[in-house]
């Protein structure tokens, strides 16, 4: 099933101008705009000049933005042994989950749980794994609201970001290694758009594979109006400075690589 993007052109701009706390007003005069330019802008109507002009308003990369406008890019296809995510409607939002398992000895786990627990528990089934553990990237309640039926239901151990209350999980902290059978799991502190946002950075599989919750997305980041510089330096610093083959696994929307966000992110390419 192809998962559309999270964020379009009206998305992004409104993220980063809620982030730097600017008004239209003050939006529009920082671009050299009119008032009415910046709401054409917002419905798909405008010239490249003017979305580089809001572009350099809002310290968002041009070309990226610009894409955006014209919606003409969407990541490649991500197909990895031993991941799968999966796109579920729950509690009003359309949510994604990921199992990650070691081919080797099919022991796996899953990170977060805004999933039917009927659907988690047919894909085990399907793909033969060992659910061993449930890491969680953030509390919000999409992302959780299965977690005590799954949890109760199974065996599994859960970890859950130090700064963030989960029921009955061992608190993750940046820094901290886990073990997926062979694969190995590093915790690196995402936070910005919840207070203790933890995304995991898993080694092992064919390619590097970083579960990140809402920290960033394809082609644009989670919300952060209370924690603007803080998560754009976060993304920058611990996401995008992982390798260019790594699979970004988000929240909402596609898979995508860090090499397609250094490119396509207006928030943090290259």
């Amino acid at each position: 099933m192809k998962i559309p993007l999270e964020d379009l052109f009206e998305d992004i701009i409104g993220k980063a101008q809620r982030g730097l706390k600017l008004s239209d007003d003050e939006v529009a005069a920082k671009a050299g705009l009119a008032s009415s330019t910046l709401n054409h802008l917002r419905t798909g109507s405008g010239t490249r000049a003017e979305v580089d002009a809001l572009a350099r308003a809002l310290e968002l990369k041009a070309e990226p933005l610009w894409e955006s406008f014209q919606r003409s890019w969407e990541p490649e296809p991500v197909n990895v042994d031993g991941l799968e995510q999966v796109n579920t409607d729950m509690l009003g939002f359309t949510v994604n989950t990921y199992l990650v398992w070691d081919p080797a000895s099919r022991s796996g786990a899953l990170f977060d749980a805004g999933i039917e627990p009927a659907t988690l528990f047919a894909i085990r089934d399907r793909r033969d794994l060992k659910v061993e553990s449930i890491f969680i990237t953030h509390t919000h309640e999409d992302h959780v609201a299965a977690l005590k039926e799954i949890a109760a239901k199974t065996s599994t151990r859960v970890f859950g970001p130090s700064r963030e209350s989960v029921s009955g999980a061992t608190p993750v902290q940046e820094g901290d290694h886990f073990e997926i059978g062979n694969l190995k799991v590093e915790a690196r502190l995402t936070n910005g758009h919840s207070p203790g946002g933890i995304s995991y950075v898993i080694e092992g599989l064919s390619v590097p594979v970083a579960v990140v919750g809402d920290s960033l997305f394809a082609g644009s980041m989670g919300g952060a109006p209370n924690a603007y510089s803080l998560a754009l330096t976060n993304n920058r610093e611990k996401l995008m400075t992982l390798p260019a083959g790594t699979v970004v696994c988000p929240g909402h929307g596609p898979m995508t690589t860090v090499g397609e966000e250094h490119q396509h992110n207006p928030f943090v390419g290259s």
